[in-house]
């Protein structure tokens, strides 16, 4: 999940050095270097092995931080900036000094402070010895592409209110930027003040983030009355997302989606949610919202002739698709996710599915519920109360999801979990014994480091 920028314009792991830095400082007495080492725990509890994804539904990640400071004061100088980075200054190191490098960057960090007088002055330690400081951790090399590898087309969505730590995750997955961060890197590195404007934009892929930054400010790369709504969203948020790029005020365009049955979605459907195809989309300035709506639903409806759905299968193989979209972390997974919810029905077992339950408590930001949420019988979407399909599809599903509903993988699968919530590795098990085995592997991964416990909060 995305994290919420810093205003202070640090990433995560600047802020955390930072703190501890400033932690250590307060304790110590003199203005000599300290050795500082930090350690930190992490606990992922509270995963439940109930349902095939209800074992991720509680994890809990914490991280404590304990710093001491030791080591008689020195009569000798505190070496200059330059000088703790000379190499030999690096290679005279003890052996037994070589595991604990965060410590020696912390006590780095506070020499450079107290002998530069800087205490405050971070990002001026940062710019000038950034580079050696990851070298000497091991955290160097490329964040960027090099300037000559742009190559091929990439879209980029932009909303209203996007940060740049979130657009910079977008860049990264149109596959424009090298990192996740590279593109937030470079505007902290730049002071940029980050101000954008909503579209959608095409750019290329492999760019640097520098060529990024300036592809984004061209007008000529916006293109007009275009909109990509991607798969698994929600169709309340691409009605915003159109509302944004055309001259269509949202709410005459929630008036129509409200309206759904003039468009050919069956009555019983609660919503018109499942029904907008995801793809991109380009309209003519004079569009209505009856005329965007009708363009999308009619997508939605050809991809179905296509693919051989009935028009009485409609309803049902959406519901399918979409709760398959939502759950899935890639389309490998997605035939052997369909037939889990398959199978389980079929068994008259609850489908225990967190993402239906979460669209019910209108929570969508999250896949993880509370207790009370998965007690609530009130909510119609409540796979842990309410036995079959949810109520209607719970989101936006694309194609190939929609091809798992139709022809679900061969397999006895009843449970599946997620084992790496980074990159959505997903173990699928027959037995609950098989399940809880994968639990298992869940919360170790959870514990393994401060990254991996963000997912599991």
């Amino acid at each position: 999940m995305p994290e919420t920028p810093d205003p202070r314009g640090l990433t995560r792991r600047e802020l955390r050095e930072r703190e501890l830095a400033e932690q250590a400082r307060r304790t110590l007495p003199s203005a000599a270097a300290r050795d500082v080492h930090d350690a930190a725990a992490h606990e992922a509890t509270g995963l439940d092995a109930a349902g095939h994804d209800a074992a991720a539904h509680d994890a809990h990640g914490a991280a404590q931080r304990d710093a001491a400071a030791s080591a008689p004061r020195g009569t000798r100088a505190a070496p200059g900036l330059d000088d703790l980075f000379a190499p030999d200054h690096v290679d005279a190191r003890p052996a037994k000094r070589r595991g604990s490098k965060l410590g020696c960057l912390i006590s780095l960090v506070i020499v450079l402070a107290l002998v530069g007088g800087v205490v405050a002055g971070g990002a001026y330690v940062w710019s000038t010895y950034g580079e050696r400081i990851s070298a000497f951790l091991g955290w160097d090399g490329p964040h960027d592409y090099e300037e000559g590898e742009a190559t091929g087309e990439a879209l980029v969505t932009i909303s209203d209110g996007d940060t740049g730590e979130t657009i910079s995750q977008s860049l990264y997955d149109a596959g424009v930027t090298l990192e996740p961060d590279s593109f937030y890197r470079y505007l902290i590195e730049t002071g940029d003040d980050g101000t954008f404007f909503p579209g959608v934009f095409q750019l290329q892929q492999r760019m640097t983030s520098e060529a990024a930054l300036a592809a984004l400010g061209d007008d000529a790369n916006r293109l007009e009355n275009t909109v990509l709504i991607t798969e698994g969203s929600f169709a309340a948020d691409a009605l915003v997302s159109i509302a944004e790029v055309t001259d269509i005020p949202l709410e005459e365009l929630q008036a129509a989606a409200a309206d759904y049955s003039r468009f050919g979605v069956p009555a019983e459907a609660p919503s018109i949610e499942g029904y907008l195809f995801p793809a991109t989309y380009t309209f003519e300035p004079e569009a209505t919202a009856d005329d965007v709506i009708r363009t999308l639903v009619d997508e939605m409806f050809e991809r179905l002739d296509a693919l051989g759905v009935a028009e009485g299968d409609r309803f049902e193989i959406l519901t399918m698709a979409a709760l398959v979209q939502r759950e899935s972390g890639g389309e490998d997974d997605m035939a052997r996710i369909a037939r889990v919810f398959s199978n389980r029905v079929e068994q008259g077992m609850l489908l225990q599915s967190d993402a239906t339950v979460a669209y019910g408590a209108d929570s969508t930001h999250t896949v993880w519920t509370t207790d009370e949420q998965r007690a609530d019988a009130s909510n119609p979407y409540n796979t842990y109360v309410h036995e079959g399909l949810p109520v209607g599809p719970i989101g936006l599903p694309g194609e190939a999801a929609i091809e798992a509903a139709i022809s679900p993988a061969e397999g006895s699968w009843l449970y599946f979990v997620p084992i790496n919530l980074a990159t959505g590795e997903t173990v699928f098990s027959d037995t609950l014994a098989e399940h809880e085995a994968a639990v298992a592997q869940l919360q170790e991964w959870c514990r393994a480091s401060e990254e991996n416990a963000v997912y599991c909060e």
